[in-house]
């Protein structure tokens, strides 16, 4: 009969042959069994006696006891495998701590290692950008070697090893501040621009900057063929970048900005993570003699053309000096009121006109002054005037000839005229300053 119980069956099952045993006149251990009469004898089957079975129980347990011995010392077995395994003695320090949130972009992520060395350290942006950095002290710590994004979640992943080559690894994120005032450059010339030999990388910030040394490291100019290159600040919202010379004909020349991240001034953060490039074109150089009157035209190193012109009269004289060009525009307005010069002028179509300084210098044409003007004598407000025609079309005037024959960076020089030498920031006047006074700085 069959029970709920399993256990319970067995043992009726097993009472059920100890009464069918007895019935048969079945003894004990060590009793002699006799068949019933008239029934024939059967094979007893040789059964297991209660000692073998607790031998071959025991040998299972013993076995499932040696299985488990390595989880039951935690896994720290006597000998030198065991000891191989041990822990690492390293230790590995992330700060800022895990889940920092308003975390400073500069000065605040270093890793350090106790007990061991550091052998890896990998920092990343959501986008999986690397950021540079560099382990120091034997591997005792890690830093960056430039400032982090504003606004940016960073991952960072560092292993230290100790003394046995034993391995220690920590992981940690954290989140940049977000900036509540901001700064960007406005950079010239613009990217994929062809420009003349003068053009100097030009970049005007949107708010004054009092900590100049960390913009500057933050934008990277380099030229092909390379050319040592340095930076110049113009008071604190202009920083201009040149070679000693001019640039040669057909550099190629990089900007690379990295302010995003960078305090320009206290709680003021840049924005900018942006590359620009531009190359230059042929070289153009065209002098202006205010004595002679004359302006000769060089190009490639060869004199291409010589052009009558007229300068500023006496009392209004033009500038000295290495002057750029920095726009062009085929028909412009001139207003006296706008320069300092009261109502003495107003021109509202003066034709090929290209500005040389922010304070107004001009050469362009000059249809007003009548032709004999041109190489003999000195008439303008300041400006260089080229003979041209109303409106700008004759195409053969030299006024015409020279607008089309420039570009934005190419160089005019002024020289023999009664007036003092540009100031270097009025325009693009950087190259009136020697190399030693412009990588000196401010």
């Amino acid at each position: 009969m069959w029970l709920s119980d399993g256990r319970r069956a067995v043992r009726a099952r097993v009472g059920d042959r100890r009464s069918a045993r007895g019935r048969r006149g079945e003894k004990g251990p060590g009793v002699t069994v006799q068949p019933i009469a008239g029934e024939p004898a059967r094979r007893r089957r040789p059964h297991r006696s209660g000692g073998a079975l607790a031998l071959l129980l025991g040998s299972m347990l013993l076995l499932v006891t040696a299985c488990g011995g390595d989880e039951a010392d935690g896994g720290k077995a006597s000998g030198k495998a065991g000891s191989d395994r041990a822990a690492s003695q390293a230790e590995v320090a992330i700060a800022p701590k895990d889940g920092a949130d308003g975390v400073a972009t500069s000065g605040a992520l270093e890793v350090t290692a106790k007990r061991g060395r550091l052998k890896s350290v990998k920092v990343t942006d959501p986008k999986g950008n690397a950021v540079a950095g560099k382990i120091s002290g034997g591997g005792a710590s890690w830093r960056p070697s430039g400032h982090l994004g504003a606004s940016t979640e960073y991952t960072v992943d560092a292993v230290a090893v100790d003394a046995k080559g034993r391995e220690a690894a920590e992981h940690a994120k954290f989140t940049t501040l977000v900036p509540k005032n901001t700064f960007i450059g406005q950079y010239s010339p613009e990217n994929g621009q062809q420009v003349g030999i003068g053009m100097p990388v030009s970049i005007r910030f949107s708010r004054g900057i009092t900590h100049p040394e960390a913009v500057e490291d933050a934008i990277k100019v380099t030229a092909e063929p390379s050319v040592p290159i340095a930076g110049h600040w113009f008071g604190n919202d202009r920083l201009d970048f040149r070679p000693e010379k001019y640039w040669a004909a057909g550099t190629r020349i990089t900007v690379r900005l990295d302010l995003d991240g960078v305090e320009g001034r206290p709680g003021v953060y840049g924005t900018q993570a942006k590359t620009v490039a531009f190359t230059i074109g042929r070289s153009q150089v065209s002098t202006v003699d205010a004595r002679t009157k004359m302006m000769t035209v060089v190009r490639d190193g060869k004199k291409i053309k010589s052009i009558p012109i007229t300068s500023g009269a006496p009392g209004t004289e033009t500038y000295n000096g290495q002057m750029v060009i920095s726009e062009k525009h085929p028909v412009t307005r001139m207003n006296g009121d706008t320069v300092g010069f009261g109502g003495q002028y107003d021109i509202k179509d003066v034709p090929h006109a290209m500005r040389l300084s922010t304070s107004g210098t001009f050469i362009h044409g000059n249809y007003w002054s009548g032709r004999d003007a041109f190489g003999t004598r000195n008439a303008s407000h300041g400006c260089v005037g080229l003979f041209d025609v109303r409106g700008g079309g004759d195409a053969s005037t030299p006024a015409a000839w020279f607008f089309d024959h420039s570009q934005i960076g190419d160089v005019v020089i002024v020289k023999n005229a009664h007036d003092e030498t540009i100031q270097p920031d009025n325009g693009f006047g950087d190259w009136n300053l020697s190399w030693e006074k412009w990588t000196a700085g401010r």
